[in-house]
């Protein structure tokens, strides 16, 4: 399945895909975020250049699991573009994602304050292998 994982906020949109074999993400590329319908048209463009099947975002939940506002945004906006692109769109937990990966890049001597794009284009990578690992373990 052509999927593309989305770890959405404000100002950019992460973007990563499966590699070949299905089984591991990759990065993509960010997109950096206008208005509403400019991203939806953008990202509905770039679906369907790619053959996209179906949408795994990351979804930001409160630490007590329930959704707050920003959730609801990005709910919204992940509605907007499935809808546009008519396909599936699925869920991911991304509470930790991005302290994930800032402490990996710490780890390997990167700052990431210096580099928030790729901050986002590795928390979509890690919300897309999440997903991609709970389907084959028969989880979705």
């Amino acid at each position: 399945m052509r999927v593309l994982g989305l770890d959405v906020g404000e100002r950019r949109i992460g973007i990563a895909k499966p590699d070949e074999t299905g089984t591991l993400a990759v990065p993509y590329c960010v997109y950096h975020r206008k208005n509403l319908a400019e991203d939806v048209a953008s990202l509905s463009a770039l679906c369907q250049k790619l053959g996209i099947e179906a949408l795994v975002v990351g979804l930001p939940l409160n630490m007590d699991g329930t959704e707050g506002p920003q959730a609801k945004k990005v709910r919204e906006f992940a509605e907007k573009l499935a809808e546009a692109v008519k396909v599936p769109v699925f869920y991911v937990d991304e509470r930790w994602t991005t302290e994930e990966v800032e402490r990996a890049m710490r780890e390997a001597g990167e700052k990431p304050s210096r580099e928030k794009e790729k901050v986002d284009a590795l928390s979509a990578v890690l919300i897309l292998q999440v997903w991609l690992e709970s389907r084959r373990s028969g989880y979705h």
